[in-house]
C-alpha cells in the first residue's frame, strides 16, 4: 500500500512549522515572541512577580534587556532584577545586579533605590548574630560583614540622596545597625576580658566609644575599659575612667563588677547580657 503523499498536506505542514520557528520559549518553558513589543516583555516580567514565579521574572527581564537594550524599559528591568534575585533569596546576585545599575547609570533619578537595595539585601543575610551570642555561641572571632555593608549602603544613600522615598527606613534600620555592631564590638571586648587580654580590652573599647559615641555599649566600653586598666594595675586611668562612667552613667553596674575586678576568678558580663 503506498503511502499519503498528498502534496498540499505537506505543504500546510511545512507552513506550520516554519510559522512556529520565531516562538521560543524561556527557562521555565513559557514560550515568547522575538517579536514581542518591550512593553509585553515588562508586563509579562511584572506579572510573573505577582505571581511570585521570580526565576522566570528574572529571565523575561533579561530577554527585555537583551532585545530591547536602551531606553526606561531596560534601565527599569535593571533595577527589577535586582528585586527579584532577593525575592528569590539570591543575595549576592541581587548585590551584583544593583551595583550594576550603579555603575551604569550613577546619576539616574533611580539610583537611590539601588542603594537601598544593597543595605536591604545584607540587612536581611546579617544572620542575626547578636541573638546567637545571647544563645551562647561564641562569634567573638567573626567580624559582621553584611551587617557593616548594609550599614555603609544605607549611610551612603542617606548622605548622597537626602531627599530620597526610602530615607526614613533607611534611618531605621541604620539605627538597628549601629546598636548592633557596636553590641558585638562589646562582646569582643568582653571575649578578651575573660582572658586576660587585657590590652586587647582597652582598645576595643576606645574604638566603641570613638565609633558608637551615641549607643548604649559606651557605658559597656567604659565599665570594661576600667577593668582592664585596674586588673592592669594602672590605677589613675582606672579611677579617671570610672568617673567619666559616674558622670554619664551614675546608676551602671560596673560599679560593683569594678569593685570585684581583682579578685581571683573575675568575669564581668557587659550589661547588654
Amino acid at each position: 500500500m503506498r503511502a499519503n503523499s498528498n502534496p498540499v498536506a505537506v505543504f500546510i505542514a511545512i507552513l506550520l512549522l516554519s510559522g512556529c520557528s520565531t516562538i521560543k520559549s524561556i527557562g521555565s518553558g513559557t514560550p515568547y515572541a522575538d517579536d514581542w513589543p518591550v512593553e509585553k516583555f515588562y508586563a509579562e516580567a511584572k506579572e510573573a512577580m505577582d505571581k511570585k514565579r521570580f526565576e522566570y521574572a528574572i529571565e523575561t527581564y533579561q530577554k527585555l534587556e537583551a532585545r530591547y537594550p536602551y531606553g526606561p524599559y531596560a534601565e527599569q528591568a535593571q533595577l527589577d532584577i535586582g528585586y527579584a534575585y532577593y525575592r528569590d533569596e539570591k543575595p549576592e546576585a541581587a548585590i551584583a545586579a544593583a551595583d550594576r545599575f550603579i555603575r551604569l547609570h550613577p546619576t539616574h533619578p533611580n539610583v537611590d533605590y539601588a542603594y537601598y537595595l544593597k543595605g536591604l539585601v545584607n540587612f536581611t543575610q546579617q544572620q542575626t548574630i547578636i541573638d546567637r551570642m545571647i544563645e551562647g555561641e561564641d562569634l567573638s572571632d567573626r567580624d559582621p560583614r553584611s551587617a557593616r555593608e548594609s550599614f555603609n549602603a544605607f549611610r551612603e544613600l542617606i548622605n548622597r540622596f537626602p531627599e530620597s522615598d526610602y530615607i526614613e527606613d533607611a534611618r531605621l534600620r541604620l539605627s538597628y545597625l549601629l546598636n548592633s555592631l557596636a553590641r558585638h564590638d562589646v562582646h569582643v571586648a568582653d571575649y578578651y576580658l575573660r582572658r586576660g587580654a587585657y590590652v586587647a580590652v582597652v582598645n576595643r573599647a576606645k574604638y566603641i566609644i570613638e565609633q558608637y559615641e551615641r549607643t548604649p555599649s559606651v557605658e559597656d566600653a567604659l565599665g570594661m575599659m576600667a577593668i582592664a586598666y585596674r586588673l592592669m594595675g594602672m590605677d589613675d586611668l582606672a579611677a579617671d575612667t570610672m568617673r567619666i562612667l559616674e558622670l554619664n552613667f551614675p546608676d551602671s553596674d560596673y560599679f560593683k563588677r569594678y569593685e570585684n575586678a581583682n579578685k581571683k576568678g573575675f568575669f564581668g558580663k557587659p550589661g547588654y547580657l
